[in-house]
């Protein structure tokens, strides 16, 4: 008695001195990725990633974790770029990717191992391009790796002696449609990502030469994702093989090549693209993610495919009547930044009969179990979260959960699916702050399809109060929100908010006609879906009417632009990465629209559907004050294509709007940009809310103007 007393007491001291969450407790954040189990099962080893608050950057480290109950984690490397923990099938050795500093810059990263019973870290790899996708041979003395490292790159030039005059141009000669990449800039027309192995030594940290590798591939096409055979003797791959794909359907084929080097041969080809796979135990099969696109959709559903390794047979779709996301997840601000592991794949069960794998379901994501015969499908665990990540070895499963009240944690799977935490490499942070859970409520449209949608409320929230709305979209538009951790609506909530955030129709998890219904009608009907959502939240009684507000990114600020073209209820708005004009995004983003996915036409062929769709076309109609937030190194949404173009038509028309430009940012600002600019973001959205609808005084809005 005296016991559960004093725990009493000890819980009501921390929830007297408990405050909200701020923006600048991202800070203090830690996630974690790619967590990986040895091949025993009885360690994990993840990355865990921190910010570097006075660099303004991320450091990750591979730390790990006995799969256990009540285990301490440990940190194993330094840091501060360290990631891809991949175990050697015998589990004495640990590879993961470094990238170190060079006159405070850093360098491509290289291949570097370490004995899992002690010792330092010694590196493999010396190439001018960084190493990639590592993968253990089964006999665990070779490592396969992929690297855009040419030969003429490992050819010692320091003899060499450059003329006088001789000048080394920088200028870029363009003639692919698809030449730059968001995130990773623009594309070397002369550089491919091939495929290459190299040997480790039995004595690691001798003074003998580093090993050399061997380039197992070569030519014009990327060869992506290694895996070897269960026997060694293949590594198969993904690969394109085809010119200036971007003029045909969406398409990854599966291939194999002798471990030796030699001659590829095609494993499997469907109509459309292949992704992450898994090789069964004993070799014969190969389960993998595919989607058929064929004919052309906005979204094609993810499935689970089956295709034996003997030459000539054909894929087998064992979830073909399951109509949910295989192999996919829900979207949030906090997966772990520089450390993503690659994402979902398939995992087979020791006997081959099953296979593993994880499904989106409205907003949840869970493991499943999927029969390899028949195809049938049983729910392994059940449950409102989002597993981001898992590794299925040694008779245990990890999974890498988050919840709306957890960034994400590690948790071992029993085969009841019941959970058992590893890992809370945030509690000192959690035990501060109040979190709260979101409310699920689904909602009738316009034509009677139900939404799903959340509402996160204030810490103190109290239904007799009235309390301004933040609708908050997601991009896309083909993904989904979810019960998944994210940092920005549980602090919109603690700054007096509510926040509602909707699935409209074309996001995931709800099936393919759902997800494809908005092909060639977007923005739409979307538009409708959200604002019945408004209307159900108002109806409830607890927000003013007066002070709604709107935000979104990416897809969700191509219809944050779209909502105020279109009503004027909302007294202010939010629009980040967005798209004002469709037919400038066609000619300038940084993937090709050349397939009637979004568009039957190109824009000259069919100009009418673009301006209809575009909300720049009803600039003339907003009223609402917006704010522009921009990622100047933005590909994805370029900001001429839709910030600039919506201020510039706003200023002229003198409505209140500003820009709010990223330096070097770029699409993924609010998810892995600089620390100090994801806070910034988060300043100026609800700096901007507070300014229209809380009367709060912000100059840096006003300076300069014509009174």
């Amino acid at each position: 008695m005296k016991r559960l007393l004093a725990l009493l007491l000890l819980l009501l001291a921390a929830s007297a001195y408990a405050r909200n969450i701020t923006e600048k407790d991202l800070f203090k954040f830690n996630w974690i990725g790619d967590p990986q189990l040895s091949p025993d099962g009885s360690q994990v080893a993840f990355v865990r990633v921190t910010v570097d608050e006075k660099k303004d950057t991320y450091n990750t480290a591979i730390w790990a974790v006995a799969a256990r109950s009540g285990a301490e984690p440990r940190r194993i490397t330094n840091g501060p770029r360290d990631a891809t923990p991949r175990w050697s099938r015998d589990g004495k050795l640990l590879a993961f990717t470094r990238s170190l500093d060079k006159d405070g810059k850093p360098q491509p990263s290289q291949v570097w191992v370490l004995r899992f019973d002690g010792g330092e870290p010694h590196v493999l790899t010396a190439l001018p391009k960084a190493a990639d996708s590592i993968a253990w041979s089964p006999s665990s003395n070779t490592i396969a790796f992929t690297a855009m490292t040419k030969p003429d790159d490992l050819v010692d030039k320091s003899a060499e002696k450059k003329k006088d005059d001789e000048h080394e141009s920088d200028v870029r000669i363009i003639n692919q449609a698809v030449y730059r990449a968001n995130g990773a800039g623009y594309r070397d027309a002369s550089r491919d990502t091939h495929i290459w192995t190299i040997d480790v030594p039995d004595a690691l940290g001798s003074d003998e030469a580093l090993p050399k590798p061997k380039q197992l591939t070569s030519g014009e096409f990327d060869e992506r994702d290694v895996t070897w055979s269960p026997d060694g003797s293949q590594i198969y791959f993904t690969s394109n093989r085809v010119r200036e794909a971007y003029f045909d359907r969406r398409d990854t084929d599966l291939y194999a090549i002798p471990a030796g080097g030699g001659e590829m041969k095609k494993v499997a080809d469907i109509e459309g693209p292949i992704g992450s796979y898994a090789v069964s135990p004993d070799g014969k099969w190969i389960a993998f993610a595919g989607e058929i696109n064929n004919p052309v959709h906005s979204y094609d559903q993810p499935d689970l495919w089956l295709v034996a390794t003997a030459p000539g047979s054909a894929p087998r779709n064992l979830t073909a009547s399951y109509d949910y996301d295989i192999l996919s997840g829900v979207g949030g601000d906090q997966r772990a930044p520089r450390a993503s592991g690659g994402g979902a794949r398939p995992v087979w069960s020791d006997d081959g009969k099953t296979i593993y794998a994880v499904s989106a379901e409205e907003g949840r994501v869970n493991l499943k179990r999927i029969d390899a015969a028949s195809g049938r499908i049983a729910a392994w665990t059940s449950g409102n979260h989002d597993i981001q990540s898992y590794s299925i070895r040694g008779g245990k499963t990890v999974a890498l959960i988050s919840t709306p009240a957890i960034i994400g944690d590690l948790y071992l799977v029993a085969g009841d699916g019941a959970m058992t935490r590893l890992t809370n490499i945030n509690d000192k942070l959690m035990r501060e702050v109040t979190l709260t859970e979101p409310e699920e409520i689904w909602y009738t449209s316009f034509d009677g399809k139900k939404i799903q949608t959340w509402v996160q409320k204030p810490p103190d929230f109290d239904a007799a109060k009235k309390y301004p709305l933040i609708l908050n979209i997601h991009g896309g538009p083909h993904s989904a929100y979810g019960y998944t951790f994210d940092h920005e609506f549980q602090w919109m909530a603690a700054k007096g908010y509510v926040v509602l955030y909707p699935n409209p129709r074309g996001s995931t998890s709800y099936g393919q006609d759902f997800g494809n219904i908005i092909q060639y009608h977007y923005p739409g009907d979307d538009f409708k879906d959200l604002m019945a959502g408004v209307d159900a939240v108002v109806a409830r009684g607890y927000i003013d009417p007066k002070k709604l507000c709107v935000t979104g990114g990416s897809g969700g600020g191509l219809l944050t632009d779209w909502v105020v073209t279109q009503t004027d209820r909302f007294a202010a708005a939010a629009a980040q990465r967005d798209i004002a004009d469709w037919s400038t995004f066609w000619y300038v983003a940084d993937f090709s629209q050349f397939q009637p996915s979004w568009f039957r036409k190109a824009p000259w062929e069919d100009p009418k559907d673009y301006v209809m769709r575009s909300p720049i076309t009803y600039i003339d109609r907003v009223k609402t004050p917006l704010m522009l937030i921009l990622g100047e190194a933005d590909y994805r949404t370029p900001p001429m294509s839709g910030g600039e173009m919506m201020f510039r038509a706003l200023k002229y028309r003198h409505i209140p709007t500003v820009m709010v430009r990223f330096p070097d940012e770029s699409h993924e600002l609010s998810r892995s940009g600089k620390p100090w600019h994801r806070i910034e973001r988060l300043e100026h959205i609800v700096g901007w809310f507070d300014h229209w609808v809380m009367g709060v005084p912000k100059p840096e809005y006003e300076e300069g103007l014509r009174k």
